[in-house]
């Protein structure tokens, strides 16, 4: 007897996206991060490498839905100032007899520095992913938003 396919709570298969290749529309976004290809080889490699599986395996799926109607797109943050963050700011100001900003400095050094001169806000990604989502991105599809304050270098 053949094992039965694997839905979620909504019936739907792990391989398509909720409700939308029957209908001919949605959107999939995944978080992923500029980890992919920045790793921290000192504390993230596992994180770094499991960001990168994401964002090619976003890649693909994009390829395979977008002509059905469903729309996939990565959103790609650098540093998050979250609650977990400034408690490890907090630390790492502790443990190096300095204040708050100069354990956000610790961090922005550890990344390279960031050119905006600080990091995002959850509101700044949180908006940008409901941009993403609405129908006024449409046409967007496939690709990849960094939001990460200049982190990455450009050619």
């Amino acid at each position: 007897m053949a094992e039965p396919e694997a839905r979620d709570r909504a019936g739907q298969s792990p391989e398509e996206p909720a409700g939308g290749v029957e209908q001919g529309s949605g959107v999939v976004i995944h978080v992923t991060s500029i980890q992919d290809r920045m790793p921290l080889p000192e504390a993230t490699i596992a994180y770094a490498a499991a960001k990168a599986a994401l964002s090619n395996y976003s890649k693909a799926l994009s390829k395979e839905v977008s002509p059905k109607g469903v729309r996939v797109v990565r959103v790609s943050p650098g540093w998050v100032e979250t609650d977990g963050a400034v408690g490890l700011v907090t630390e790492l100001a502790r443990q190096n007899a300095t204040d708050y900003e100069g354990g956000r400095k610790i961090v922005m050094d550890s990344l390279g520095g960031i050119p905006l001169g600080r990091p995002a806000k959850p509101k700044e990604v949180a908006d940008l992913v409901a941009f993403l989502a609405s129908p006024r991105a449409a046409s967007i599809t496939g690709t990849e938003y960094v939001i990460d304050g200049g982190t990455v270098p450009t050619a």
